[in-house]
């Protein structure tokens, strides 16, 4: 998988550039925090972010590791890196708080920081979805966040700040990663394409950034999924995605019957396309009108939906939108919604 085999070793490979600079200057600074809390969505590089910063602590040619050295960057060669790259270092330990979030797998992480490093310089605890864990096991933890040993580092990810109790939070560094931006995305791909040897358009790439969430990892299977089913084309690329048409939705829904509109889906269906970017390129299509109708934008269109209707269907779309995670079928949430749209039009 592209995410996993393009996943970045360095600081200077890190895709999100704000993360990137964040980590950069705290590295150089002459005081490291013990510890960190890394916020942002999913695929947004938390946990690769913490395992580089890892190997910048524990490299044996980074000025932490040896003051004959003054940079940061790991070498990914030394033993120290190759054991944490491989998952294998006694001194860096990954845990996942979504399935150990009590009381005593937290007691028993916190056991482990009074061992000295065996090989590093330093022991370094990443907490992954830190939000999960319970009441009794956040408040053994705040006790160690409190008086740390000087040899240990936490990194606490998390994608719900807001569920980390303010006590923990007063006693962690804050990166936000924030959301994936366009940009960052599109550099990673040339990245994954340079290294693959590939010839793939700009404007591929703006779609699939346009359509990754906001997130690396979605970009990068997005683009695995396009090469594996040789839909590099850009049309090619819009018919696998399922934007292609969705101006032709939006005039059915301006002018045509519920019967078109909902006849258009179930051929849009059939044929391959997927709903959920259907849907978000409505929402994009849509917002583009109303900044037109508004006169934010200086275009002309051919849809003729009034104001009032346009943020009919946003709402509506929006909350299609949401309901895809929970329906067994992914047209269902679009059709209810262009009923609903019908039924007071």
């Amino acid at each position: 998988m592209f995410y996993l085999k393009y996943r970045p070793h360095t600081i200077a490979e890190i895709d999100n550039v704000k993360a990137r600079e964040t980590i950069a200057r705290f590295l150089n600074s002459n005081s490291l925090p013990h510890a960190f809390l890394f916020i942002g969505q999913k695929g947004t590089g938390k946990t690769s972010t913490a395992r580089i910063l890892a190997k910048s602590i524990n490299c044996e040619k980074t000025r932490y590791f040896n003051k004959k050295f003054t940079n940061i960057e790991p070498c990914n060669q030394c033993p120290n890196c190759k054991s944490i790259d491989n998952d294998s270092s006694p001194d860096v330990v990954e845990m996942d708080a979504a399935s150990n979030r009590g009381i005593d797998e937290i007691k028993n992480l916190i056991q482990n920081t009074a061992f000295t490093p065996m090989h590093s310089h330093f022991r370094v605890f990443i907490i992954d979805e830190a939000h999960q864990i319970t009441h009794d096991g956040f408040n053994v933890l705040l006790k160690t966040l409190e008086e740390p040993p000087t040899s240990v580092v936490f990194i606490l990810a998390t994608t719900n700040p807001e569920k980390v109790p303010p006590t923990i939070l007063s006693r962690c560094v804050p990166v936000n990663f924030g959301l994936a931006s366009s940009v960052d995305i599109k550099n990673m791909l040339e990245r994954i394409i340079k290294s693959e040897k590939l010839s793939v358009s700009s404007e591929v790439l703006d779609l699939i950034s346009s359509h990754s969430d906001n997130s690396f990892r979605d970009a990068a299977k997005l683009l695995q999924e396009l090469i594996s089913q040789n839909k590099l084309d850009l049309e090619k690329a819009q018919d696998y995605i399922g934007i292609r048409g969705n101006n032709i939705l939006l005039t059915l829904l301006d002018s045509k019957t519920i019967e078109d509109s909902l006849r258009w889906v179930q051929e849009f269906t059939k044929s391959g396309g997927n709903i959920k970017s259907l849907i978000s390129d409505l929402l994009s299509q849509l917002h583009k009108l109303l900044m037109i109708k508004n006169k934010i934008l200086d275009e002309k269109t051919k849809i003729t939906l009034s104001q009032q209707q346009i943020l009919r269907l946003m709402k509506l779309f929006n909350e299609a939108y949401s309901n895809l995670l929970a329906t067994p079928n992914e047209s269902i949430p679009l059709e209810i919604a262009i009923m609903e749209y019908y039924n007071v039009k």
